[in-house]
């Protein structure tokens, strides 16, 4: 008899939880706004080139030739983006290792980012591929061997996804209220945060070992053998910026989801990440500074590429550092929110140095993106923007979890 009781009650959740997630899967707030209007023609246009792309051949789309193969895809989406993704395993280990609980309300939301962010990303490395299916070759180390740096980085990625996704999985059992499910999941993410953490900084520093073997490609001024590290501390501030950027919009715009105390601690959050990332970017314009001197590069500073070098360090790295130190000792929000901005824009400007405009520097044609890479980009970052807000609006993302989850933690 319990048995068919319990079998009666199986067979009824079935349809209820369908009906939950057809209810969910409707949309909610207005259509008519300005990210919708601007947004929607362009990943309509993005992806009719993804098409193309993926039926015609990437020469089809992009200005990426055999002497230039890595392109603004690379060089953008999975350079760049990886790097602003760090946020997340800084703030866990702030959280989890250094028992920061000041940080606790905007965890979730880093890690989604960040989870979000490496899916995209490395969705982006299929279409700059050549032949996608050929993606599998770093992972099993064909063609490339087990030792390689690409085989490491292909593998930190997979697990790190992972890694995030345990991270982030007791929201998404909370929505569902699987109570059980969301006991054995919050059990796995201390050992899911130690694990990410580990590979986290493996990998960031494992895509500026790439650049390692373009030292006859990639610019004097922006080639060192210390880009593994240079990488590595650039994430620190490059994450800890995005989580400023994101936080202060997701503040606004997800107001209904944020609690009362929550706003108020939003500040404090804020001027404690400046704090941080002031100090990550003065580490880091001590190793430019040293490393420049110990390679002796004083002559290039006067050509062309000297003064766009001088650009990214003055105005990307030095000014946006003091904006930073001056805002933490006063508490003024702007002023971080500025200098937030500004280290994202330098993050931008350097890995694209690196991987695009350092990159066969001396030439006699330029690689420059087509317009076509240029809406594919766009429409993979309003992809993940459009994801990203139909979880927080139905998923304990950014408002608190619920009672009984509360209390089983």
């Amino acid at each position: 008899m319990n048995s068919q009781a319990a079998t009666a009650v199986s067979n009824s959740k079935a349809p209820t939880m369908w009906r939950f997630l057809l209810s969910e899967m409707k949309p909610r707030g207005k259509w008519f706004t300005w990210f919708n209007v601007i947004s929607i023609p362009v990943i309509i246009t993005g992806l009719v080139l993804i098409v193309i792309r993926f039926a015609n051949g990437i020469g089809a789309v992009t200005n990426l030739t055999q002497e230039v193969p890595w392109g603004l895809w690379i060089g953008f989406d999975v350079v760049t983006g990886v790097a602003f993704a760090g946020g997340a395993y800084i703030l866990t280990f702030l959280v989890y290792i250094l028992n920061q609980k000041k940080f606790h309300s905007i965890v979730r939301v880093t890690v989604l980012n960040g989870f979000l962010a490496y899916l995209f990303y490395a969705g982006a490395l299929l279409l700059d591929l050549g032949k996608p299916w050929n993606v599998i070759n770093p992972i099993i180390g064909n063609s490339f061997g087990t030792n390689s740096v690409l085989f490491l980085v292909a593998w930190h990625f997979l697990l790190y996804m992972l890694a995030e996704l345990i991270e982030f999985s007791p929201a998404i059992a909370e929505w569902l209220g699987a109570r059980r499910a969301q006991r054995i999941l919050s059990g796995m993410t201390l050992a899911a945060v130690i694990f990410g953490i580990t590979l986290s900084t493996l990998h960031q520093s494992g895509l500026g070992a790439l650049f390692l073997m373009a030292k006859e490609k990639i610019h004097p001024l922006w080639y060192s053998e210390f880009i593994p590290l240079l990488f590595l501390v650039s994430s620190v501030f490059a994450g800890l910026s995005m989580v400023i950027f994101e936080g202060s919009i997701s503040n606004k715009v997800f107001s209904d989801q944020i609690s009362e105390k929550s706003h108020k601690e939003h500040n404090r959050i804020l001027h404690s990440l400046s704090g941080i990332c002031a100090v990550a970017m003065f580490a880091y314009l001590f190793l430019q500074v040293l490393n420049f001197i110990h390679n002796k590069r004083w002559d290039y500073l006067n050509t062309p590429m000297g003064y766009w070098f001088l650009t990214e360090i003055i105005g990307f790295v030095i000014l946006p550092m003091v904006l930073y130190f001056y805002s933490y000792r006063v508490k003024n929000i702007t002023l971080i929110k500025v200098a937030a901005v500004l280290t994202m824009l330098g993050i931008i400007l350097n890995r694209l140095n690196v991987s695009v405009i350092g990159f066969r520097w001396d030439a006699a044609v330029r690689y420059v993106p087509s317009w076509m890479e240029i809406v594919v980009t766009l429409t993979i970052i309003f992809i993940e923007i459009w994801i990203f807000r139909w979880i927080v609006t139905r998923m304990p993302v950014l408002r608190e979890s619920p009672a009984w989850a509360r209390k089983e933690h």
